[in-house]
């Protein structure tokens, strides 16, 4: 029975021997495979960059398979990089088509228009409420046909929004007031204070 044991770990390791053996052949198979040879014609950036992959793909064999993707995505970056001035000399701008986001204005609008219908979707948002109250006096800003939805809106405006938005256009009126020019732009900003003053007093 020992005989039997001792032979079987005999044979176990000639087998483990002999799988180790082969991969080694097969890494280095694969590895020369992989080798292209590097000419003197070629630059020298060209060639340091063969040697470096080289390098890391040697490297990439011992690493565990997180570790292969984070260099294989550092190797990507790197040859986007390297793609990208490539274009830039040949003159090739490599432009990124962003979408044009909606500005504090049309989104500020939308939502006025969204609450005038009532619609299911409406939601209440601060953001959007405090740019059309900080506005609504700008006629360019906020257009008339705008303003006289705002001015429903307003009505139903309630606690310190309604109590702070009285004072700024109370504030404003004794200052446009006190001044004597006749600005047509300034009328206009006085008669919208007039009408949100009527509405919320």
């Amino acid at each position: 029975m020992c005989r039997g044991g001792s032979d079987r770990i005999e044979k176990n390791k000639k087998n483990t021997e002999m799988k180790e053996e082969k991969r080694r052949k097969k890494s280095k198979r694969h590895v020369a495979e992989k080798e292209q040879p590097v000419h003197e014609t070629e630059p020298k950036k060209k060639r340091k960059n063969l040697e470096r992959t080289k390098k890391v793909e040697e490297e990439a064999e011992e690493l565990t398979a997180e570790e292969r993707r984070t260099l294989e995505r550092k190797l990507k970056k790197e040859r986007k990089k390297e793609e990208k001035k490539l274009m830039r000399k040949a003159g090739i701008a490599a432009k990124k088509e962003e979408p044009k986001k909606p500005s504090g204005a049309e989104l500020a609008l939308e939502y006025l228009t969204s609450w005038s219908k009532k619609s299911k979707e409406w939601k209440f948002q601060k953001t959007r409420q405090t740019w059309l109250l900080l506005h609504m006096y700008d006629k360019e800003k906020v257009p008339d046909e705008y303003f006289s939805i705002l001015l429903d809106y307003l009505e139903g405006l309630k606690g310190s929004a309604r109590d702070v938005t009285m004072q700024k256009a109370e504030a404003l009126m004794k200052e446009y007031d006190n001044s004597d020019t006749e600005d047509p732009g300034l009328l206009e900003k006085c008669e919208r204070i007039r009408k949100v003053l009527q509405l919320l007093s």
